[in-house]
């Protein structure tokens, strides 16, 4: 069967009893792709196949701004656990998409949304009959959102990967850590949402507009890799410039600078100091009770180190609070 069953609506407006409204069993054909909220995106409706990393999140940014998203799922899919507010503000549908029933009935869904969002593998859409050709053929003026890893074409198309992978090829992996130590992962801030659910934000909105002003609907071809490695833009211009050395802590913003790193105090907790600009570095040192002269030569790099040592053992005898 290709009938849907919504699993969880998007919660009911204050002034009503408030609450998630109640599970209903529905046809995928009636589900009403619209916005009850107002916003900068009410009325924008969305369809997002389910996925995991930047695909959901950057569903979850439209969603937070009123766009409409109706999130497709396999059946027999877990509802979603309301504690994961990255799963926030969608209606969920159960389709089989591998049925011709469940991939037409997308397709008719599809013909009233303004943004589709997928996140698999290059092919798997194409494979299911619900590529760009035939879902564009239907809505000339939808926006065909993809998020991969590695791009739809390339060498790489093909091949697993996850964000540390896509951050170590793009550059930036080879940028974060310690002094003489290894490369040490951002979580995957930096890859799967900065350089991924991002960027395709930025794509989706710029194409909506051209279709606003063309009628014509486009695919955003949104890789991670490539969002990563245009998130160093300004790293490799400071590096162009001389500005910035190929040695990970050695520079101002990545903890080489003492004045712009973190520090161990008292009672085990660690505090954050960012004290770039003169005026804040003053205050830094006189709230410390240390002597102005003695970082009067704070932006050399060579005194970097007896600096963060004289700093060190300030934070040392101090709690965070």
């Amino acid at each position: 069967m290709s009938t849907a069953l919504l699993n969880r609506s998007r919660p009911a407006r204050s002034g009503a009893g408030g609450g998630d409204e109640l599970p209903r069993r529905t046809f995928l054909k009636d589900i009403p792709v619209s916005n009850e909220q107002s916003g900068p995106l009410s009325g924008l409706r969305i369809v997002e196949f389910a996925g995991i990393g930047p695909v959901p999140f950057a569903a979850m940014l439209l969603a937070d701004m009123c766009a409409d998203v109706v999130r497709v799922v396999r059946p027999g899919t877990p509802a979603l656990d309301k504690r994961d507010i990255v799963e926030r503000g969608r209606r969920v549908v159960s389709v089989d998409l591998k049925s011709a029933e469940g991939r037409e009935s997308t397709l008719t869904l599809l013909e009233r949304a303004d943004v589709l969002l997928e996140g698999f593998r290059p092919g798997v859409m194409e494979r299911l009959g619900l590529g760009p050709d035939p879902v564009l053929q239907r809505n000339p003026r939808l926006v065909y959102g993809r998020m991969t890893g590695w791009g739809q074409t390339g060498p790489l198309a093909a091949a697993a990967g996850h964000d540390i992978d896509y951050i170590a090829l793009a550059g930036a992996l080879h940028a974060i850590g310690e002094t003489g130590r290894g490369p040490v992962p951002p979580l995957n801030l930096l890859g799967d949402f900065g350089g991924g659910a991002l960027y395709l934000v930025v794509g989706v909105l710029a194409a909506l507009l051209e279709a606003q002003r063309s009628g014509r609907g486009q695919v955003v071809d949104a890789a991670i890799v490539d969002g990563a490695a245009s998130l160093l833009t300004f790293i490799y211009a400071a590096l162009a410039r001389g500005e910035w050395r190929d040695e990970r802590g050695g520079n101002l913003l990545d903890g080489g600078a003492p004045f712009y790193t973190t520090y161990r105090c008292a009672d085990g907790e660690y505090i954050a100091v960012g004290a770039i600009e003169p005026q804040f570095h003053e205050v830094l040192i006189a709230r410390l009770g240390l002597d102005q002269e003695a970082f009067k030569d704070r932006l050399n790099p060579e005194s970097w180190p007896r600096l963060r040592h004289v700093l060190q053992q300030a934070f040392a005898q101090r709690t965070r609070r």
